[in-house]
C-alpha cells in the first residue's frame, strides 16, 4: 500500500453523522470508510468507461426502440 496523504474535506453534517456511526458499528476508521467509498466510484467509473469503449462501433438505437426491447425481454 502507498503512503496515506492527508487532506481536508467538508461533510454535510448528516453525512458526517452517519459516517460516524457506521465507522463505529464496523469498527472501522472514517478514513477506510472514505478510501473505500472513493476507490468503489473510481472502479465503477473505469467499468462505465470501458462499457462505452466495447460499445464502439455498434449501431445507435434511439431511446424508445431500447425501451421497448427491454420490455420486450422481460427487462423492465
Amino acid at each position: 500500500m502507498t503512503e496515506a496523504r492527508r487532506s481536508t474535506i467538508y461533510l454535510d453534517a448528516e453525512l458526517h453523522q452517519a459516517l460516524r456511526l457506521k465507522a463505529a458499528a464496523t469498527d472501522c476508521s472514517l478514513s477506510e470508510l472514505v478510501n473505500d467509498a472513493v476507490r468503489a466510484a473510481l472502479a465503477e467509473d473505469e467499468e462505465d468507461l470501458r462499457a462505452i469503449e466495447e460499445s464502439e462501433g455498434q449501431p445507435l438505437m434511439a431511446y424508445e426502440d431500447f425501451l421497448g426491447y427491454l420490455q420486450a425481454h422481460g427487462k423492465l
